[in-house]
């Protein structure tokens, strides 16, 4: 009795709840008030806070007043209302999926967007804002509901994550073929796709406005209902609300919030998924913030507070005439990114691995016979690779180029293309086998080195010398690479090790990591010079384009010796990829066995990636190895090594030769091959 005495004493009384929110949300206001005027303040004219000043007040001298009115003042209008609409959008998919990592940017909603305006772009057709911005709503709604769909209307915190990441993936391998297919069609895409609050007056955002209105109206009218099913799906039901409708409709209009942002300013990161986590520890202390009433200005608001922050800050630490140049959408994701790996870090893990425990034998035929299957079709990929292309050769014209004999134009092709085809196979094998050893590593069949960022911080690393050494050699970019996997991997698994790289916390800071080094490798392709940057952006879509054969002795070496490591400790493999305590029972300290396999694995992506980056292959390959072989790493290695080689090698085929003689980098390809295996995968592992 004593505890219920004093438990209401502790509790604010609703009076004071009221009153301490209202406090919160003037203190919010004059936060987004400030970070306004201040970035009204910035910018490359010479236009400070008292002309600024002067030129509201219409006492201030032409120039003046056409830069803030035409420009500034536009900016921060867009910037509030961006962020507002985008905060409202991540809590109302927060709401209703009862997930913290419910957002545009999770939901694959800015990606199908960002296709959708693609495929128009291509077509050569000029449509007015509002129209566009209907056909950004078609395609972010469908990817959402993709999404939504495979992870059981986001239930699962890492079926989500992995949804979502893999299907923007895809979407994103699509659209930026198309704009290297079609550079003049989409010129300012990728520059769009960035995000950039940056206005040239205030017709787009009143164009925009009436969207956003309908979308926070419509939220409004369906708040109880959004509260009813904070209680659970059941209550909700008891109280006469419909939960499935209730779901579709929130998400409907949570796309169309996203959609006036898209549409405004091209793909604001992160937003959506900061800023209702901001406002949540505030509703634990007051209690108009739990209601979805309550919640959405106040979410609202810190959106808005996050994307002016993000400007200012980003116009405060780099030169004027550069920060123009940089997306406001490179910071937040920025920041985004390491929120969630604070959030991933500090996160109750509630997901286990996967069970692998069985290890599962198949016959000693049924290894040989899908060896000697692989085995055939890998001669013949590449036998295919080295006669097809642009211009068709015969085996006799291979036979004199490697005897010296053949004529200069056969030399010349032969040159060119068959360190192409070795380059892509050595790729997808060491790919293949970096995805083994990482998924017996955290018992995770959905992990591999792409969708935990390794892949993405070598690319980042290749990024930045491309840029910014252009002449840089094979090793030079192998180096670069291996760096930039070491950092990403060093974080990954660093942070992940904590509980014994349980799922939600390794997809999570993977997930970070992949969303920080994208906005990076942006960032630097935005700043560089057109060229360099179409060598980036080429170079990034896993082409294997100009490559020679001193390109690929880094990667045949570090392949030889993975391989030869993994196949000399495949026991410790097994052992590793059961659980934690039979490898100790026999002997193995399983923290030294993991490191060491995880440092392979990172050396393995790294060499890859400074072929191009290619991604699925290190979870399509190994996956399907233990479905034909069964799970004993004495045959997986084998096996998945050669479906690596030949899934890549086959890629970079028909990417250069469908359409010769314009060409698709064997990324994208794989990219667009992965993405439907890797959501079958998705819905098959949620039936069982």
């Amino acid at each position: 009795m004593a505890v219920t005495a004093t438990a209401p004493a502790t509790r604010p009384s609703a009076a004071t709840s009221r009153t301490g929110a209202a406090a919160v949300t003037a203190a919010l206001c004059l936060l987004v008030a400030a970070l306004a005027i201040a970035d009204l303040t910035q910018g490359t004219a010479n236009a400070g806070a008292p002309e600024v000043w002067k030129a509201l007040t219409g006492r201030g001298d032409a120039a003046d007043t056409s830069v803030v009115i035409a420009s500034r003042l536009p900016r921060a209008a867009a910037g509030l209302l961006v962020g507002a609409v985008l905060g409202m959008a991540g809590a109302a998919l927060q709401a209703v999926t009862r997930n913290v990592i419910a957002s545009p940017d999770t939901l694959a909603v800015n990606s199908g967007a960002y296709l959708a305006l693609g495929l128009t772009a291509v077509t050569g057709v000029s449509l007015p804002l509002l129209a566009s911005s209907g056909i950004a709503f078609l395609g972010g709604l469908a990817a959402a509901a993709v999404v939504l769909g495979l992870s059981g209307l986001g239930a699962g915190t890492v079926r989500l994550v992995l949804a979502g990441s893999a299907l923007t993936l895809g979407l994103t391998a699509a659209t930026e073929g198309m704009l290297l297919l079609f550079p003049q069609e989409t010129t300012g895409i990728y520059r769009w796709n960035q995000g950039s609050i940056s206005q040239n007056g205030f017709g787009g955002i009143l164009q925009v406005l009436p969207i956003a209105l309908i979308g926070l109206v419509g939220l409004l009218l369906v708040a109880r209902r959004i509260d009813a099913l904070a209680l659970g799906d059941d209550a909700a039901r008891g109280l006469g609300v419909p939960v499935r409708a209730t779901r579709v409709i929130v998400v409907v209009l949570a796309a169309l919030l996203s959609t006036a942002a898209v549409t405004l300013a091209g793909p604001i990161g992160f937003v959506g998924l900061c800023a209702p986590a901001l406002v949540r520890p505030l509703a634990r202390r007051f209690r108009a913030y739990t209601r979805t009433r309550g919640a959405l200005p106040a979410t609202a608001l810190v959106g808005a507070a996050l994307v002016l922050g993000s400007d200012v800050l980003l116009r405060s630490l780099i030169p004027a005439d550069v920060a123009v140049a940089v997306p406001t959408g490179v910071v937040t994701s920025l920041v985004g990114a390491v929120f969630l790996i604070v959030m991933a870090t500090k996160a109750r893990d509630t997901a286990g691995t996967t069970d692998t425990e069985r290890l599962r034998i198949r016959s000693r035929t049924a290894f040989l016979t899908a060896t000697g299957i692989l085995v055939a079709a890998l001669v013949g990929v590449a036998i295919a690779g080295v006669l097809l292309g642009d211009s068709k050769l015969l085996l006799g014209d291979v036979v004199n180029w490697a005897q010296g004999n053949a004529g200069r134009t056969i030399t010349f092709v032969l040159d060119t293309r068959v360190p192409r085809v070795l380059a892509a196979l050595l790729a997808g094998a060491a790919l293949a086998l970096a995805g083994t050893l990482v998924q017996a590593v955290t018992r995770n069949p959905l992990a591999e080195p792409g969708v935990l960022g390794v892949s993405g911080g070598a690319a980042l690393g290749a990024v930045l010398l491309v840029t910014t050494v252009p002449a840089a050699g094979s090793w030079g970019m192998a180096g670069a690479a291996f760096a930039g996997a070491a950092v990403s991997g060093a974080i990954v698994f660093g942070l992940a090790a904590r509980g014994g790289f349980q799922q939600n916390r390794l997809v999570l800071v993977g997930f970070g990591v992949a969303t920080g080094s994208a906005a990076l490798i942006s960032m630097l392709i935005i700043l560089t010079d057109p060229f360099n940057a179409t060598k980036a952006l080429t170079w990034l879509s896993g082409s294997t384009y100009g490559r020679s054969l001193p390109d690929v002795v880094p990667l045949a070496v570090v392949l030889a010796v993975g391989v030869f490591l993994a196949v000399q400790r495949r026991a410790d493999l097994d052992l590793v990829s059961l659980d934690e305590d039979t490898p100790r029972l026999l002997g193995l300290d399983p923290a030294r066995g993991r490191l060491a396999f995880l440092l392979l694995a990172v050396l393995l992506s790294a060499t890859a990636v400074a072929a191009g980056t290619i991604g699925f292959v290190g979870l399509v390959a190994p996956h399907a190895a233990r479905a034909l072989v069964g799970r004993r790493h004495v045959r997986v290695v084998p096996v998945a090594v050669l479906l690596g080689a030949v899934l890549v090698c086959t890629a970079d085929l028909v990417g250069r030769t469908v359409i010769a003689p314009t060409q698709i980098g064997a990324g994208l390809m794989t990219a667009l091959i992965g993405t439907p295996y890797f959501l079958h995968l998705l819905v098959r592992s949620r039936s069982h």
